[in-house]
């Protein structure tokens, strides 16, 4: 059995960052033409694109705010324009922001959160599900994180972001089920990659970690394969831990 995506097109957003490159670089080693989408790092976009074409596979690089409606219903018309409808999203951006206590915490945060985390997930949705209904077959993945079930201090902002959107995308899950389209979350624990080796993170969070290691960013892509591909075909409403057991989630 192997993950076979060719005939396919992802898109992932926030695609030039630590987590999105590597989901790039995997997809498109399992057969998928790929578009990346960047928000202000056009340059590294274009070298993920080389390496893309490298690999035999067509690309193209979309620039956009997800947490616009009209930017992802623009970059919807532009990759299909480009590489056709995409039969699997990943909704991968995240705003980056300045952790502290709820008590503490702007409520511009709290927005930031909300707008890439949840909204991001309803305009992907609402922008890139109905053509996947169309032809009866789609994967959404999402990238959450194990902050959600955590919700130890300064992760106020992030988790309540977090949680919200997993409940719009288990709603979604249920409404759009029926139409051979899955809906699954993925959920990091603290990842090491290129540029954030395991020497940077810190002893004691290992030492809680079940598998006593910390994971990388390819632990992650991998987990995002297998959700894109047929072999997780009767899979959707997951929230899927990738954390060496960090958090697990409860029956």
């Amino acid at each position: 059995m192997i993950i076979d995506l060719a005939g396919k097109v992802a898109l992932v957003t926030g695609a030039t960052g630590e987590l999105g490159r590597v989901m790039v670089r995997t997809l498109a080693g399992c057969g998928a033409d790929v578009a990346i989408h960047y928000l202000k790092a056009a340059d590294r976009a274009a070298a993920l694109g080389a390496e893309v074409r490298a690999m035999g596979r067509r690309w193209c690089a979309v620039q956009a705010d997800v947490t616009k409606k009209p930017d992802v219903e623009r970059m919807r018309d532009e990759v299909g324009r480009k590489l056709g409808a995409p039969d699997i999203i990943v909704n991968n951006a995240v705003i980056q922001f300045t952790w502290t206590s709820v008590m503490e915490q702007a409520a511009e945060d709290f927005h930031s959160q909300f707008e890439s985390c949840t909204l991001q997930n309803v305009f992907m949705a609402q922008a890139f599900a109905p053509a996947m209904i169309a032809r009866k077959w789609g994967r959404i993945i999402a990238i959450n994180t194990e902050c959600a079930l955590q919700c130890w201090p300064t992760q106020g902002a992030y988790a309540a972001g977090k949680r919200g959107m997993d409940g719009a995308l288990r709603v979604l899950a249920r409404e759009i089920g029926e139409h051979g389209v899955t809906v699954n979350q993925v959920a990091p624990g603290w990842m090491v990659s290129e540029s954030r080796p395991a020497k940077g993170r810190p002893e004691q969070y290992r030492q809680k970690v079940p598998l006593k290691r910390f994971g990388n960013d390819q632990d992650i892509a991998n987990a995002v394969a297998f959700l894109a591909s047929d072999l997780a075909g009767y899979i959707t409403g997951a929230f899927l831990p990738v954390c060496g057991g960090n958090i697990m989630v409860g029956i």
